[in-house]
């Protein structure tokens, strides 16, 4: 029987996923509410400091998503106080949410990511970087995927099918962050494997990080797995676990331990792949740190395939504060 704790859920904030993260941090605590912890649940903002230190609780659980709570703001703040939470320390969170750094260890570490271009707002603006946009498409082609250099919830991602739509996707880009990432896409299978991490459960869970079975995101309607399909209900069919040949699961399940550990992730991530149609190749795209936790999100998905009750998930994750 686990201990009963004082656990505090962070959630909401103000970043563009707030409302996922409201979402999120409502199902936590109903979980650990049904575990047995005395559970307070905190719309973090300009009082959250003085709230915790009031509270006083055993450990905070991070169900904030975007920035701050997926950037390392957060986790560093509860170091600072003291304070056990979930998940991954501000490193892992800072390498893992910045999308080109993460990239850049990712090809230094021989790790499959299709290639791609930085661009920063300030270059464009006082280094006339913009001359160089015609190289870059002849390098990476079209389509090309045009996505902000940090954020979650495919916010702010954008296709350009030929050149002409290129300047527009990367001006929607901007609006969400100062730095772009314009990437090669890869036409296939939308693949997520989430990661539970040495710590996150008993006996030989707890010695190394384990891959959950795969999910499979299909769009409803043929196009982007974008943010209404993400999180609208019925919009989306997920398939766990994802029916793929046993070599390419194996191999899915492989490439995202090793991210996990490259970036140096802690307690659980999700790591975004694509399987190349014609060729079968496995990308990796990026990984999320703070996944969600709402009723159309992935990790759950994965855990249940597993045989892991959305409780005993949330149990697990709760346990990482402890096992840092």
């Amino acid at each position: 029987m686990t201990a009963t704790r004082r656990v505090a859920v962070l959630k909401g904030g103000s970043s563009l996923e707030r409302a996922v993260s409201l979402r999120s941090g409502a199902q936590v605590e109903d979980a650990l509410e049904g575990l047995g912890h005395a559970v307070t649940g905190i719309d973090v903002g300009g009082d959250l400091v003085e709230r915790l230190v009031e509270l006083r609780p055993d450990a905070a659980f991070i169900a904030l998503h975007g920035s701050q709570g997926e950037d390392g703001t957060v986790q560093s703040l509860m170091e600072a106080l003291g304070l056990p939470y979930t998940g991954s320390g501000p490193a892992a969170c800072v390498r893992g949410t910045d999308k080109v750094l993460a990239k850049q260890l990712m090809r230094e570490a021989g790790i499959p990511t299709p290639d791609f271009q930085a661009l920063r707002q300030a270059a464009i603006r006082d280094l006339g970087a913009g001359a160089a946009l015609p190289t870059i498409e002849r390098r990476l082609g079209f389509p090309m995927v045009v996505k902000p250099a940090r954020g979650g919830s495919a916010l702010g991602v954008k296709f350009a099918s030929r050149s002409s739509e290129l300047p527009g996707a990367m001006v929607g880009a901007f609006s969400y962050d100062g730095t772009i990432l314009l990437e090669r896409h890869i036409a296939g299978r939308d693949l997520a494997v989430s990661v539970l991490g040495a710590g996150a459960g008993n006996g030989e869970d707890r010695e190394r990080p384990r891959a959950l079975p795969i999910v499979e995101a299909v769009p409803r309607e043929e196009g982007f797995y974008d943010y209404e399909s993400r999180y609208g209900i019925g919009m989306t069919t997920f398939v766990c676990p994802a029916e793929l040949p046993a070599e390419i699961t194996e191999r899915a399940q492989q490439l995202a331990v090793e991210v996990y550990e490259l970036l140096g992730c802690h307690g659980f991530a999700r790591i975004d792949l694509m399987v190349d149609h014609d060729t079968a190749e496995l990308w990796v795209l990026e990984t999320n740190v703070v996944p969600g936790m709402t009723e159309t999100s992935l990790l759950p998905q994965a855990a249940d395939a597993a045989g892991i009750p959305f409780d005993e998930l949330v149990a697990r994750m709760l346990e990482s504060a402890f096992t840092r």
